[in-house]
């Protein structure tokens, strides 16, 4: 059977001193998969987009923002992440410069710019608190990770880095 993930993207957005990042607090629909949870922002490929365009068109629907420089920090394959199980593959950027100003907050949440080294005491996905460090650090290399999922619960966690 082949494997079909959805595809999508999950950037952060850095403040121009590179302190802090544009984080989205889940807290506007009580259906939300993610509901209280802290994420970057993102979502799915639509068709005929390349993964660079999503994630300029994901930043500008989230923030209103428009993205002048980015770069892939990493890929991450979620088996089994979905709300039925479904799998994702998720694309990881840095958005290093911007232009406009952010939204304070969009139908999913609050946008909310965090510290940087505050970054792991916010409610969150489990598995997030194992790529972050992987995003932020001085590597130059990408990371690419599996972390495989079930019913709700991280079960795993490996990369590599090329």
């Amino acid at each position: 059977m082949p494997y079909t993930p959805i595809v999508a993207t999950l950037g952060y957005v850095l403040s121009p001193d590179r302190r802090k990042v544009l984080m989205i607090h889940r807290n506007a629909r009580p259906d939300d998969q993610h509901l209280g949870k802290y994420n970057g922002l993102g979502g799915k490929m639509e068709p005929g987009e390349d993964i660079a365009e999503c994630m300029r068109r994901e930043i500008r629907e989230e923030a209103a923002i428009e993205c002048e420089t980015m770069h892939l920090r990493g890929t991450l394959n979620w088996p089994g992440f979905g709300k039925q199980g479904e799998d994702w593959l998720g694309f990881i950027f840095i958005v290093d410069t911007f232009r406009g100003e952010p939204l304070t907050e969009n139908p999913e949440g609050t946008l909310e710019w965090i510290d940087v080294d505050q970054l792991m005491t916010l409610p969150m996905w489990e598995g997030d608190r194992h790529f972050l460090p992987l995003v932020f650090d001085e590597d130059p290399r990408p990371f690419h990770g599996v972390m495989p999922y079930k019913d709700g619960r991280m079960q795993s966690w490996s990369f590599t880095r090329l």
